[in-house]
């Protein structure tokens, strides 16, 4: 038999459930682009967290003494999100950073291309990379990790019981730093590479001939270069795409586990 007793203290309970997967689903890759109508985020919020009140074993409210307390129980939950969906969100700044590299080293560092969905400007070939990866998270239902994910915070994090420990974060964030230069490179490295032959056999062709004006000529041969590297090396995303992914799913076990 269903139990349809809903009282005050459930209320608050569902709140700080909608508080957590609020912050969440607005920062956490694919859910938060601007693309996604409001309407759709605020129902996705809401009837996510219905679900998570519905399966929760104990509606255990954390005790509080006045208006207060319960305020920074909501700043708990809402920070708990942000945290956890920053982790994952983080992740995807590693393409920007590859397309940035990529873009300096063809020399199209100056084109700048609006992204509908971050609101932001964004070069040519990051630009490229972010959609391709986005592209590949939905097909390998990555989404639907970020999902159970939040949903298993409310297990191993109760409602209005995280506990921040700074020094797990800063560790994960200097981890995370050598894991994103890493990646990035290899993004970028078939193109940095063609690129610095190119200027090794236009640096050759120079001493050899003199009177050719080599300069006139090597920004459109790296422009040329680059666009070939880079369309022969198009199929290696979806391999260093689970580089990226594995670096998500690291990134948001270990913001979880800074606040058990």
């Amino acid at each position: 038999m269903i139990d349809h007793s809903f009282s005050y203290s459930d209320l608050e309970f569902f709140l700080l459930v909608l508080v957590r997967m609020s912050a969440f689903i607005y920062v956490a890759p694919f859910f938060s682009q601007s693309g996604v109508p409001r309407q759709v985020k605020n129902g996705m919020i809401f009837f996510l967290a219905l679900i998570v009140y519905h399966i929760s074993p104990g509606h255990v409210m954390p005790a509080y003494n006045s208006v207060i307390g319960y305020s920074i129980l909501v700043l708990k939950e809402a920070t708990a999100g942000l945290v956890i969906g920053f982790g994952a969100n983080i992740c995807m700044s590693i393409v920007m950073f590859a397309g940035r590299l990529a873009d300096m080293e063809m020399g199209l560092s100056m084109v700048q291309l609006f992204d509908p969905t971050s609101n932001e400007n964004i070069g040519f070939t990051g630009l490229m990379y972010q959609y391709s990866i986005m592209l590949i998270l939905m097909v390998t239902n990555m989404h639907h990790f970020f999902l159970r994910a939040i949903v298993e915070t409310y297990t191993l994090i109760p409602v209005g019981n995280a506990t921040f420990r700074s020094d797990k974060i800063l560790n994960a964030m200097l981890h995370f730093l050598g894991d994103y230069m890493l990646i990035a490179f290899q993004i970028c490295l078939p193109i940095v590479a063609s690129i610095m032959i190119m200027n090794a056999v236009l640096g050759i062709l120079t001493k050899t001939a003199p009177q050719i004006h080599m300069f006139s000529i090597g920004v459109q041969m790296k422009i040329i270069v680059g666009m070939l590297a880079l369309m022969v090396t198009i199929g290696l995303l979806p391999s260093l795409s689970e580089y990226i992914f594995r670096e998500m799913r690291a990134m948001m076990t270990v913001m979880v586990e800074s606040m058990r």
